[in-house]
């Protein structure tokens, strides 16, 4: 008899979860400008974030395709897939926002492809020390740099928020700009830091600050759909006064639950994914 019930679960979880993955889409590709595509998972929530990682942007040229961001290594077929869809030039650069696995990890076999997989020098760093690391992308920069091809250009430029190595990256003639995860147009998902890899909230804003300097108009986050240069603003506003009141209740004695309870009654900010960065936050924002 237990041994029936436990075929029953073990059945039963096979189907949950077959709905699961039948559920989850695979991204789609979404057309920005005559050249330049993201390939963008299709609902905007935590659950596809995890499992199919993060925007990848689509910059076509004469003589080759520059991508920006990898997802992670298991959409791998899917990414070359979709940019077969577009072209048959080669995929010849693969430039990383930063480090983490839901941008980078499909980098290694970009490289094996034949593409140049470039990183900050500071988030090279970063990968470098994650334990068991079999592969680093072979060419980094410190400050910024510059990608030519088939007549176009992609100006990288590094900056700290997100981690301390983030790069932005501007397409000038498309008028457009890859933020990486100083950005993520995701409910679930809230702007954060990520003080392991040397994120800070101080320069998050004036990251942004820096961005906004670009001519551009439109922006395609980390996460989420691409957005507008008003919307960039008023992130980078919503950024400035959360950050400003985490600082004002911390120098008023406040603890950090009375703090969460008081960002979210006020900035809808401070739950979830947000959570993790209130014990750095209160070391930081002193």
């Amino acid at each position: 008899m237990n041994h029936r019930r436990g075929l029953t679960f073990f059945l039963a979880g096979i189907v949950t979860l077959a709905s699961v993955l039948c559920a989850q889409q695979m991204p789609k590709l979404v057309k920005v400008k005559d050249d330049l595509y993201v390939i963008q998972n299709i609902n905007a929530n935590l659950a596809e974030i995890i499992s199919l990682g993060g925007n990848i942007a689509v910059y076509l040229t004469d003589d080759g395709v520059i991508l920006v961001d990898s997802k992670n290594e298991r959409l791998h077929d899917d990414v070359v897939a979709k940019v077969r869809s577009l072209t048959d030039k080669p995929i010849k650069y693969v430039i990383l926002t930063h480090n983490h696995d839901d941008h980078a990890g499909g980098a290694e076999k970009m490289a094996a492809m034949g593409a140049t997989v470039i990183i900050s020098a500071s988030d090279r760093e970063n990968m470098a020390r994650v334990a068991n690391r079999r592969w680093l992308p072979q060419f980094s920069y410190v400050g910024r740099a510059q990608v030519r091809l088939g007549g176009k250009e992609a100006q990288l430029y590094e900056v700290r928020g997100h981690t301390k190595g983030d790069t932005l990256v501007y397409f000038p003639a498309a008028r457009i700009v890859c933020g990486g995860d100083l950005f993520a147009t995701v409910e679930e998902l809230p702007f954060i830091v990520n003080y392991a890899d040397g994120g800070n909230w101080m320069d998050l804003s004036d990251a942004i600050d820096e961005l906004l300097k670009l001519d551009f108009d439109s922006l395609i986050p980390g996460h989420g759909p691409v957005i507008t240069k008003k919307q960039v603003v008023e992130i980078r506003n919503k950024v400035v006064a959360i950050r400003e009141r985490f600082r004002a209740l911390v120098r008023a004695g406040k603890n950090q639950e009375e703090i969460s309870q008081t960002l979210v009654k006020e900035f809808n900010w401070g739950t979830g994914p947000a959570a993790g960065n209130l014990p750095g936050m209160m070391q930081e924002l002193r």
